[in-house]
C-alpha cells in the first residue's frame, strides 16, 4: 500500500514544488492551501504523514493549530513543520506538541526526502512496537473445552461476516472484553480502531463529552469515543452504568448514525459497530426503570453469555497451562510449577472468575522466583485459603461438628465427591478409579447423596 502525504502551505508554488518532489519518489500526494481545506482533507481520511507550513494566510488559525488537531486525532501521525520565519520558541512548541521535525525554508530536495523517509520509518517502528505490546497484553485467547465456551467460539466465527450489534453478559472477570476483541479482529473492521468506553469509571457530568466530544470558541475540538471509533468497533463496557438521561442520546445516535458535538452546530456522521457488555441483568434494570427497554433491544441483537469459572471447572487445567506459558513469556521468567490437581482449585468459588485465576498464576509465578517461595504447592494453598470463599477439608470438618454423625458424614462425602468429579471433568470411570470404588458403587453413592451431572 502506497504512502499518502498531505502538504499544507498557503504558497501555491511551494505546494507544487513539494508535491512534485515527493510524487517523483513514489508517494501519493494531497494538498491544502489553508486550515479549512486541511480539515476537510483530514476528516475525509488521515494521511500517513503531513507537511505543514507554520504561517497560513486567509484565516485566524495557523499551522500550530492544525498540528494540535492532527495530534488529537492520532498522536502517532508523523508531522513535519516548515517555515520561512522560524524562531526557536515556535520550533520548541511544535516539537512539544508532537511534530517529528521543524525545517526552515529554503530546503533542498534531498533534505526534504531524508526527513520524510526517517519520519515514516520511525512511525512504522512505533506502530510495530504498539502491535507487539497489544499482542502481549490484549490478545489472550479464549481457552476452554466447556460446551458453553465451544458454542461461544462458534458464534464468534459466525459473527465475523456480519455487522450485527452484540450484547455480552457475564460476571466480572469472565472475559467480556476479550470476546469483544476477538469479534473485532475477525471482522472486516479489524484494521480500523477498537475503542473501549468504560462507562463505570466516569462521573455523570462527563458522559456526553466523552461520547460526543466538544467544540470550543477558539475552534479547538475534543473528540469523543464515537468519532475515535469511526469505521471501527466501539465497546460500551458495563453499559448498565450509563445514566438514564444519556441513554436516549445513544439510542438516537444508533438510529440516525449521526450526532452533534457539545456546542457543535453541524452533524457528525459515523459508521460504527457497537458491542456492549454488562455484568448486571439489564432486564431487571428495565423493570426498575434504570435502563431503557428500547435501547436494550437495539443493543441486544446477538446476545452472548459467558459462564462463570465455577461452572466450568473442567477448563481449569487448560487455563493454568495457558496462563503459565503466557505470563512466563511476558515477564521473561521460568514457568511456575503448579499442581493442577489441588482440591482447592475446584472447591474455590472464583468470584473474580478467569481474571482471578490469571492473577493467581501471575502472583505464584512472580513469588516463586524468590528463594523462599519455591514451594508453589504450599503457596497456592495459602493464597486460596486467604479468601473466605475457599473451602478446604479443615473447614468441612469444623463445620460438620454442628451436625449428627450421619448427616456430617454425608456432607463431607458430598463435597469430596463433587470436587473429585470436577477434577475429572465429570468422568465417572476416572473418578471411581481415583477414589478406589467400583463404577457401579460410585453410581449408587452419587444417587443416594443426590449428586447429579455437573454440566
Amino acid at each position: 500500500m502506497k504512502t499518502e502525504i498531505l502538504v499544507i502551505d498557503d504558497n501555491a508554488d511551494i505546494r507544487f514544488l513539494i508535491c512534485n518532489i515527493l510524487e517523483e519518489n513514489g508517494y501519493i500526494l494531497r494538498s491544502a492551501a489553508n486550515y479549512e481545506q486541511a480539515v476537510k482533507e483530514v476528516d475525509s481520511k488521515l494521511p500517513n504523514l503531513a507537511i505543514i507550513d507554520i504561517k497560513l494566510d486567509k484565516g485566524p488559525k495557523d499551522g500550530i493549530d492544525l498540528l494540535k488537531l492532527l495530534m488529537s486525532k492520532d498522536k502517532s501521525l508523523p508531522v513535519i513543520m516548515i517555515s520561512g520565519h522560524a524562531n526557536v520558541q515556535v520550533a520548541v512548541e511544535a516539537i512539544r506538541i508532537g511534530a517529528y521535525e521543524f525545517v526552515e525554508k529554503p530546503f533542498s530536495s534531498e533534505k526534504l526526502l531524508n526527513y520524510v523517509k526517517r519520519a515514516l520509518e520511525i512511525s512504522s517502528v512505533k506502530k510495530e512496537k504498539e502491535k507487539v505490546e497489544n499482542k502481549l497484553f490484549h490478545s489472550f485467547d479464549l481457552i476452554g473445552e466447556n460446551i458453553e465456551i465451544l458454542k461461544i467460539k462458534k458464534t464468534i466465527e459466525k459473527l465475523s461476516t456480519t455487522e450485527s450489534r452484540i450484547l455480552i453478559s457475564g460476571q466480572t472477570g469472565t472475559g467480556k472484553e476479550l470476546v469483544a476483541r476477538k469479534i473485532h479482529k475477525k471482522s472486516s473492521r479489524s484494521e480500523k480502531p477498537f475503542v473501549v468506553f468504560n462507562t463505570a469509571l466516569l462521573k455523570e457530568k462527563n458522559y456526553e463529552k466523552q461520547l460526543f466530544g466538544e467544540e470550543y470558541p477558539n475552534g479547538n475540538i475534543d473528540y469523543g469515543v464515537l468519532e475515535r471509533a469511526n469505521n471501527g468497533t466501539l465497546l460500551l463496557d458495563e453499559v448498565s452504568e450509563i445514566p438514564f438521561d444519556i441513554q436516549s442520546n445513544i439510542l438516537r445516535t444508533l438510529i440516525d448514525q449521526k450526532f452533534k458535538r457539545i456546542n457543535g452546530i453541524k452533524d457528525v456522521y459515523v459508521n460504527i459497530r457497537i458491542i456492549s457488555s454488562s455484568s448486571k441483568n439489564l432486564k431487571t434494570l428495565i423493570q426498575e426503570n434504570k435502563f431503557r427497554e428500547d435501547l436494550f433491544h437495539r443493543l441486544n441483537v446477538v446476545p452472548i453469555h459467558l459462564p462463570p469459572l465455577q461452572s466450568r471447572t473442567e477448563d481449569i487445567p487448560l487455563l493454568i497451562r495457558y496462563f503459565k506459558k503466557k505470563i512466563s513469556e511476558i515477564n521473561g521468567v521460568k514457568e511456575a510449577e503448579i499442581d493442577e490437581n489441588n482440591d482447592l482449585l475446584y472447591s474455590y468459588d472464583w468470584p473474580g472468575n478467569i481474571r482471578e485465576l490469571r492473577n493467581l498464576i501471575e502472583r505464584i509465578t512472580i513469588l516463586s522466583i524468590h528463594e523462599d517461595k519455591k514451594d508453589t504447592k504450599k503457596l497456592l494453598t495459602d493464597i486460596l485459603k486467604e479468601s473466605p470463599t475457599s473451602l478446604n477439608s479443615s473447614d468441612i470438618l469444623s463445620n460438620s461438628m454442628a451436625y449428627p454423625l450421619k448427616e456430617a458424614r454425608e456432607k463431607f462425602e458430598t463435597n469430596y465427591l463433587v470436587n473429585q468429579l470436577k477434577k475429572n471433568n465429570g468422568n465417572i470411570s476416572k473418578t471411581a478409579d481415583f477414589i478406589g470404588m467400583e463404577r457401579s458403587a460410585l453410581h449408587r453413592k452419587l444417587k443416594s447423596l443426590g449428586i447429579k451431572g455437573l454440566n
